[in-house]
């Protein structure tokens, strides 16, 4: 059999097992009970249950989760073998009518536009398209709401003789009672409630008819689904119970057992229950091996079963120390990536036990804490001593410390994850580094933190900078000093600058300013002029007449 590998097995690579037995090289599964006969006659059980296994052998997925399936192009009606309710006129569609129209099913009884009108109710991908996942997920709804081991004997593998009777009665019962088919009808008359949503199906509008709950009672197309699993029921068969809408599958679960491993109906007594699930005694088996699991012990990985020899073969650590597997009844401990008995946990040097104990790692060997110090310890930089195995360690740069050494050297403050501040070889809290080292004012012997300035190599805070005299900023604006002290151009002028003999305004030589000086009198440079004609006498001779200066030519006039 090909394409079986992988989670993708294909209905179509089936090689010809015999030319005469089967002719058709491209044939598909439809076949299955040809190839299921050839493998009994010719005693291949191993293919045989490969066939018809519940699961794929390879990947362990469920057969409808791979593209395998029956085609026997029959209708619902011969697959489930019992009498129908359907009106007289109504006919179940045929494959010829459902291919004509482009499905592979249609309901029966219907117009080419009722077809369409009841499809486009239903979510495109569950809509039966040839060729579209349509069409498969109608073939996967035929295999699990419709299991042939449920409905007729024939295809159970698992129902002892004992138990045929019984299994005949549940049959018989249930196509009596139960199991029936829907179909299509319009409603005539005024809106109805739909059964499932309770919405309004209104006159005109078509609805399902579910016989065994009267035909006055209605499903939108899109709501006639289980009441268990909530899929669409598959071409419209479906089971009632206590007044409950099932599928075929759910409904018998309502009232049997099914086991997990074969999905066949439970008829015994006397069967397994495990995982929440249940099983016939001899089908809860080992997912590795398939050795019955009934009455021993066993363990779950990933929700499947494993006897305790696949478990430990297949999942068991390796101990690092004896190479042999750790068994579910040894306990695993485990470092990194490896893993030992207790018994192994051992220092590699002095073989003491490291459980419960600390210890040290190097070279993918694990020490005790006394070997792993003599041997590979590094030293505290703050009081020498060696770090022990499990011990916490601070560490910076190239410097390490124990975490009651890395304090600040000032104040002993231990620094543990706060921000500290290194110098030179010194490690200091924000706080004492700053007391020792930041810049403060000159003025309020305050730390600086932003925006001071300078003056004489001195720093200030910008407010603190002020005019000696009446205490406006300095900062940013033309000043003098007297005395090593700041004062302010207006300040300074009026407390210490010499007066101009002319305007009486002090002369502060602030930005170039020049002025003239004659004996104990000093003028501005404009305001140096002749008493008389106003003239500038600025690098010109002149004249005194008293407290005045005058030009030599008013001079001379004045002599006239």
């Amino acid at each position: 059999m090909h394409n079986m590998q992988g989670s993708k097995c294909t209905g179509t690579d089936i090689s010809p097992l015999s030319t005469s037995l089967i002719p058709w090289p491209g044939m598909r599964l439809s076949c299955i009970r040809i190839l299921e006969l050839y493998c009994k006659v010719f005693n291949q059980i191993e293919l045989y249950d490969l066939i018809i296994r519940k699961s794929c052998s390879t990947c362990k997925c469920p057969r409808e989760s791979h593209d395998v399936f029956h085609e026997e192009w029959v209708n619902v009606k011969d697959r489930i073998g019992c009498k129908v309710h359907l009106n007289s006129d109504l006919k179940l569609s045929t494959r010829e009518q459902s291919i004509s129209q482009g499905y592979s099913w249609i309901p029966g009884g219907l117009t080419p536009n009722y077809v369409q009108k009841y499809f486009s109710t239903l979510p495109a991908s569950k809509v039966p398209k040839l060729g579209t996942p349509g069409e498969r997920y109608r073939d996967r709804q035929l295999l699990l709401q419709l299991p042939k081991q449920d409905l007729a004997l024939a295809y159970c593998k698992h129902v002892d003789s004992v138990h045929h009777a019984s299994y005949e009665d549940f049959v018989t019962a249930r196509n009596e009672i139960a199991l029936d088919i829907g179909y299509i009808k319009v409603n005539p008359s005024n809106a109805v409630k739909c059964q499932r949503c309770k919405g309004a199906i209104g006159g005109g509008d078509i609805g399902v008819v579910a016989p065994k709950f009267g035909d006055d009672v209605m499903w939108h197309p899109a709501c006639f689904s289980c009441d268990s699993c909530s899929e669409l029921l598959v071409d419209l068969t479906y089971c009632v119970h206590d007044e409950e809408l099932y599928c075929e599958r759910h409904y018998a679960e309502q009232l049997k057992p099914r086991c997990a491993a074969c999905d066949e109906l439970i008829f015994s007594g006397e069967y397994t229950k495990a995982m929440n699930k249940d099983w016939h005694s001899s089908h809860f088996c080992c997912w590795q091996c398939d050795e019955s699991l009934t009455g021993h012990r066993y363990v779950l990985r990933d929700d499947h079963p494993y006897c305790i020899s696949c478990y430990e073969s297949v999942f068991a650590n390796q101990c690092e120390e004896c190479n042999k597997i750790i068994g579910i009844d040894s306990k695993d401990l485990s470092y990194k990536d490896k893993h030992w008995h207790e018994a192994c946990f051992l220092c590699s040097k002095c073989r003491v036990s490291l459980v419960d104990k600390q210890f040290g790692a190097k070279a993918d060997k694990i020490y005790c804490g006394n070997c792993y110090d003599t041997q590979f310890a590094s030293r505290c930089d703050g009081c020498g001593e060696i770090f022990r195995a499990g011990t916490k360690k601070m560490e910076y740069k190239t410097r390490q410390w124990h975490e009651k050494c890395f304090c600040c050297c000032v104040c002993s403050t231990p620094i543990g994850t706060k921000s500290f501040i290194p110098r030179e070889q010194e490690i200091y809290c924000a706080g004492c580094y700053e007391d020792k080292f930041a810049t403060r004012c000159t003025k309020c012997n305050k730390i600086i933190t932003t925006g001071g300035v300078t003056y004489k190599n001195e720093p200030w805070h910008r407010e603190c900078f002020t005019c000696t005299h009446c205490n406006t900023s300095l900062a940013g604006q033309r000043f003098t000093s007297r005395d090593e002290k700041p004062y302010c151009a207006e300040c300074f002028g009026e407390l210490f600058a010499k007066r101009c003999t002319s305007c009486s305004k002090p002369i502060t030589g602030i930005g170039g300013t020049r002025f003239i000086s004659f004996e104990d009198r000093h003028w501005h440079n404009d305001c140096f002029v002749c008493a008389t004609c106003k003239s500038s006498l600025v690098g010109r001779g002149f004249i005194t007449d008293g407290d005045d200066i005058i030009c030599p030519e008013c001079a001379k006039q004045k002599l006239m």
